[in-house]
């Protein structure tokens, strides 16, 4: 690592501990990736305040082509201590940011066997608690092998094959004019094995553009049902 980018990864860490009040202990570090403003559908500064609790949004980050979840789910989420990854390394998530440190973002690629979110169809989701053993503040659910994730304990895993928790995608909240911007990941990154996989579809959506490049420009939010044309529920 350079020195500009150990200032960046370092100066990025002490940002979250301020702001999130959670020590980020463990052996996995902030990937920091370039500030990236998030915006709203008509492509002005998405404003914390306009997120509806409870919807799911999907953005992409930290590259063209890897779909994420935003989600706002209600109340405020301190963090959890001890996430484990694939490999066995710990790490902290820091919790929620937003004026309520509610909202919160993952990589919408499962971590069993990489289902996503396309523009045909969705077989990964958010949705509320339809029982007593769900959280309160719902799931993310993969439908094509049943992995249950909990958005308000860093994506930890519940049930299912997934062997580790969805990345985290680390958000900042500015509250001088309530707008949000993804600086980074923390968990288990699945980007290299999901290029690996799909490269040559991803190729032909998109042929004019590099969807191994990481963004540098703002990114465009939408609920999931907006980009995604069937959404499987289960």
């Amino acid at each position: 690592m350079d020195r500009r980018a150990f200032v960046k990864t370092c100066t990025l860490g002490a940002g979250l501990l301020a702001g999130g009040g959670l020590t980020l202990a463990g052996d996995v570090r902030v990937q920091a990736y370039q500030r990236v403003q998030l915006l709203a559908p008509d492509n002005m500064p998405l404003h914390a305040g306009e997120l509806m609790s409870g919807e799911q949004y999907v953005f992409h980050y930290p590259f063209p082509a890897t779909p994420c979840f935003l989600l706002d789910l209600g109340r405020q989420l301190p963090g959890r201590n001890g996430l484990v990854t694939e490999t066995g390394s710990q790490y902290d998530w820091p919790g929620g940011v937003g004026p309520r440190a509610s909202i919160v973002a993952y990589s919408a690629i499962c971590a069993h066997k990489m289902a996503h979110p396309t523009r045909t169809i969705s077989y990964i989701s958010y949705r509320g608690p339809r029982n007593d053993t769900d959280p309160e503040t719902g799931v993310i659910s993969c439908c094509a092998e049943n992995s249950l994730y909990d958005p308000a304990a860093g994506a930890a895993v519940l049930d299912g094959p997934a062997p580790q928790p969805l990345a985290a995608i680390l958000l900042e909240h500015d509250p001088s004019d309530d707008t949000l911007y993804a600086v980074g990941t923390l968990g288990g990154e699945m980007f290299q094995r999901f290029f690996s996989e799909f490269g040559l579809r991803l190729s032909l959506e998109n042929p004019s553009r590099d969807e191994r490049m990481p963004l540098s420009e703002a990114v465009r939010v939408m609920p999931l049902a907006d980009f995604s044309g069937n959404v499987v529920s289960c």
